[in-house]
C-alpha cells in the first residue's frame, strides 16, 4: 500500500509517494510529519488481479480513503477510472487489469481542520410524539428561493438561512431529513446524457459531506465547516437534522464499474459476492453491488461513520436507505444479527433517531413492521392505503382505519409504539403531491430510459385530465384531494413526513423518478399562485392543530377498555348515523365513509371526531352524544375554510371531504 500526496487536488502526478507498513494485526500505517489542512491525498494498493477469486487490486488506480473527512470534488469521467480496459468485449473485459493511471481524473481526499466552535450545541432529543419530518434536497430547496442570498443558494448555508428556517417553522416541522449528503459520484451513463445523480444515492465517502453543496468561496474542505454551521443554525431554531444514508451499496457499481475506493482496496472484503462466484456481485440493491456487512471490518466502518456524524457533526438521526441489506447474514435478513445488535449496544448511535426504509430486492426483502425496538420505519402500507382511499377505491375503510390509528397491526406485537410508523403520502421517490392528483401514468422520457424506469404502481388519479388542466371542476377536486391527503397525514397517529414542496403544490410534470434531473424540474419554485398560497396556509393550519392536540399524536396505541357506565373506549369507530361501526359496515366494499371518535381522558382538551368521505356523494353524519354538556366545533373542513359551531347535531360531509371536529364542554 502506498500513500500518494498531491500539491493540488487537480494534479495528475503526486508530489510524494510513501510506502505504508503492515503491522501484525493487519493494519497498514505510516506517519507523515508537517501535513496541513487542505493536503490532497489518495492510496494505491498492489496485489493480485484475479476477479475469479474476488481480487481486483490495481496500483494504476488512485483510491479514495474510505475514512476521508472531505473530498476535493467530483471526478472527471475518463476511461482511466475503469479497473479494466473498456475497449474489450463486456463478457471478458473485467478479467484484465487496465494499466492507465487514473489520478488525473480522480477526486482526492483532503486533510481537514476539525476545529469548530459549537458554542454549547447539544442534541435536541425532540420526543417522537412531537416530531414532524420534512424530507428535502439541500440544493433543490434553495436554488430558486428569492429570500436566500444568491451566493448561498443551493448550499448547506443557504438551507439554514432565515427564510428557509422560517418556512419550516411555520409548517410545524421539527426535523429536516436531508437526501444523501455523503460524498457521491454520479454514474457515467448519466454524464453522457447530460444528466446527473441529483438525489445522491451513489455514495463513495461515508465520512465526507458532499462538496456539491459547499459555497464557492473559502478553503479546500470548506464543506465540513459549512455543514457544521448548518446543523448549528438548525439546532438554534429547534430543528433536528436527520441524514438519509446509503450504506447498502457504493458508486462503484457492478464488475464493469469504476475503481474508486473499496474495489481497489479490498474488493473481496467490502462487497458481497454472487452465490455463483466472487467475480460478480450479489445485488440486493438494484445498483450493481451490495456492501457486505457480514464482515466485522465493514460493520466497523459503518458504525464509525454513524458515530462520527453524531459526535463530530452533531446530526440527530439517520434514515437508512434499503435497510434490510444491513441486516443480511448468511441465513438471510436477521433483525437479531450482528449489525442490529451493534447499533442497539452502541451508546452513541442507539440514542439517535433511527429510521429504516424497510425493503430491499433480495429474498424476504420486504420487512415493513419487522425492525426491532428503537427503530422507526417508512410505512409504505400507510402511503398505499391513504392513496387508495382518497382516489375512491372500494373496500378501504378497514385499511384506512388501521393507518389512521397508528398501524398497530404492524408494530404493536413487537412492543413498538405508534411512532414506529413514519407516515407519508409522497416522498422524493415517486409522484409529488400535485402530480399524484394530476397524472395516472408516469412521464419519465426525459430520464433517457424510454419511460421504463420508475414504478407503474402509483395509485394516483388525474380526475379526468392527464396533466395540467383548465377545467374548474377538475381543478377544484384536485385542490380538495390535496387537502384531504395533507389533513389525513396531520391527523394520523404516528410520525408524519412531508416531502419538500408538497405544501406549495410542486410538480415534476409527471416524472416519478426524477433522480437524474438537477434543474427546474426538481427545484422548488417559490413563486406562488393564489391557489398555492392557499394550500400552504392550509398545511400550516392542519399541522398547528396536530401540535396543539395531544389526542392526535398519542405515544401509545388505543386501548379497548371494558364497557361500563362510567368508562369509554379510547377510540370509537362510527357510521353516518352516529352509531358504532358493525362488521357489515367494515366489510361492505361500497362503504367509503368513516368516523373516528378519539376520547379525551379528561386531562386534555375535548374529544375529537375525524370524518372521512371518499365517495362522490355527500353524506349526512349524525354527531355522537357524549353524555356531558358541550358543543361540537368544526375545526377543519376540506370543502371550505369557515370555522363554525354545529348546533343541530348533524353535519353534511361533502363528497371527497375530510372534517375534523372538537367537542367543547359548556
Amino acid at each position: 500500500m502506498e500513500l500518494c500526496l498531491y500539491a493540488h487536488p487537480g494534479d495528475a502526478t503526486e508530489s510524494e509517494r510513501i510506502e505504508l507498513h503492515r503491522r501484525p494485526d493487519g493494519v497498514w500505517h505510516t506517519h507523515v510529519p508537517d501535513v496541513r489542512p487542505g493536503q490532497a491525498y489518495g492510496y494505491r494498493v498492489h496485489g493480485p488481479y484475479v476477479p475469479e477469486q474476488g481480487h481486483r487490486f490495481n496500483p494504476a488506480k488512485l483510491l479514495l480513503d474510505p475514512y476521508a473527512r472531505a473530498v476535493s470534488g467530483t471526478i472527471g469521467w475518463s476511461d482511466a477510472l475503469s479497473g479494466s480496459p473498456i475497449q474489450r468485449p463486456q463478457a471478458e473485459r473485467d478479467l484484465i487489469a487496465d494499466p492507465a493511471d487514473s489520478a488525473a481524473a480522480m477526486a482526492k481526499a483532503l486533510v481537514i481542520d476539525p476545529a469548530f466552535s459549537w458554542n454549547g450545541d447539544r442534541p435536541l432529543r425532540t420526543p417522537w410524539d412531537q416530531t414532524v419530518i420534512y424530507e428535502c434536497h439541500v440544493k433543490g430547496m434553495t436554488l430558486l428561493h428569492p429570500g436566500v442570498p444568491e451566493e448561498l443558494r443551493g448550499t448547506y448555508l443557504g438551507l439554514a438561512s432565515d427564510p428557509v428556517i422560517d418556512h419550516l417553522k411555520s409548517l410545524g416541522v421539527t426535523a429536516v431529513e436531508l437526501l444523501p449528503v455523503h460524498h457521491m459520484v454520479s454514474e457515467r451513463r448519466l454524464a453522457g446524457l447530460g444528466l446527473t445523480n441529483y438525489w445522491g444515492y451513489s455514495s463513495i465517502g461515508f465520512f465526507a459531506p458532499d462538496a456539491r453543496f459547499a459555497s464557492h468561496a473559502g478553503p479546500a474542505g470548506r464543506q465540513v465547516t459549512e455543514f457544521k454551521a448548518m446543523v448549528q443554525r438548525f439546532h438554534a431554531a429547534g430543528l433536528e437534522v436527520i441524514l438519509d444514508v446509503v450504506y447498502n451499496h457504493t458508486a462503484e457499481g457492478n464488475q464493469l464499474g469504476p475503481t474508486l475506493s473499496f474495489r481497489g482496496l479490498d474488493n473481496a472484503l467490502y462487497y458481497r459476492p454472487h452465490p455463483e462466484g466472487p467475480r460478480f456481485y450479489a445485488d440486493f440493491t438494484g445498483c450493481g453491488n451490495t456492501v457486505d456487512l457480514r464482515h466485522p471490518r465493514v460493520r466497523q466502518l459503518v458504525m464509525d461513520s454513524l458515530r462520527y456524524w453524531v459526535t463530530e457533526m452533531h446530526v440527530d438521526g439517520f434514515r437508512f436507505d434499503i435497510a434490510p441489506v444491513l441486516a443480511r447474514e448468511d441465513c438471510g435478513v436477521n433483525m437479531a444479527g450482528e449489525f442490529m445488535n451493534e447499533v442497539r449496544r452502541d451508546p452513541v448511535v442507539a440514542q439517535a433517531k433511527l429510521i429504516a426504509e424497510p425493503w430491499d430486492l433480495g429474498p424476504d426483502g420486504y420487512q415493513t413492521g419487522r425492525f426491532p425496538l428503537g427503530w422507526s420505519e417508512w410505512n409504505d402500507k400507510y402511503r398505499n392505503t391513504v392513496r387508495q382511499f382518497w382516489r375512491g377505491d372500494s373496500g378501504q375503510v378497514g385499511n384506512v382505519a388501521s393507518r389512521l390509528s397508528g398501524s398497530s397491526d404492524l408494530y404493536e406485537a413487537g412492543g413498538r409504539p405508534p411512532q414506529a410508523s413514519v407516515n407519508f403520502v409522497t416522498c422524493h421517490d415517486g409522484f409529488t403531491l400535485q402530480d399524484l392528483v394530476s397524472y395516472e401514468t408516469k412521464h419519465n422520457l426525459a430520464n433517457g430510459e424510454d419511460n421504463r424506469d420508475g414504478t407503474d404502481y402509483n395509485l394516483s388519479r388525474n380526475w379526468g385530465i392527464e396533466g395540467p388542466a383548465e377545467s374548474p371542476r377538475v381543478l377544484h377536486v384536485r385542490e380538495r384531494t390535496k387537502r384531504n391527503f395533507l389533513a389525513t397525514l396531520a391527523f394520523s397517529q404516528g410520525v408524519p413526513m412531508l416531502s419538500h414542496g408538497d405544501e406549495l403544490g410542486r410538480t415534476q410534470s409527471g416524472n416519478n423518478n426524477a433522480y437524474c434531473h438537477d434543474g427546474p424540474l426538481t427545484w422548488v419554485d417559490w413563486r406562488l399562485t393564489r391557489e398555492q398560497q392557499d394550500l400552504l396556509e392550509f398545511t400550516r393550519r392542519v399541522f398547528a392543530i396536530r401540535a396543539a392536540t395531544p389526542l392526535l399524536r398519542r405515544s401509545s396505541f388505543f386501548r379497548r377498555q371494558p364497557e361500563g357506565p362510567e368508562q369509554l373506549k379510547d377510540l370509537t369507530w362510527l357510521r353516518p348515523d352516529g352509531k358504532e361501526m358493525t362488521v357489515a359496515e367494515w366489510t361492505d366494499p361500497a362503504n367509503h365513509v368513516l368516523g373516528m371518535l378519539i376520547h379525551s381522558d379528561g386531562t386534555q382538551a375535548g374529544d375529537v371526531l375525524l370524518l372521512l368521505n371518499s365517495s362522490g356523494r355527500s353524506k349526512s353524519f349524525t354527531l355522537p352524544r357524549l353524555g356531558h354538556p358541550g358543543i361540537w366545533t368544526e375545526v377543519v373542513n376540506t370543502s371550505h375554510s369557515a370555522h363554525r359551531r354545529v348546533s343541530e347535531g348533524i353535519v353534511t360531509l361533502g363528497a371527497r371531504t375530510l372534517i375534523l371536529l372538537r367537542y367543547e364542554r359548556e
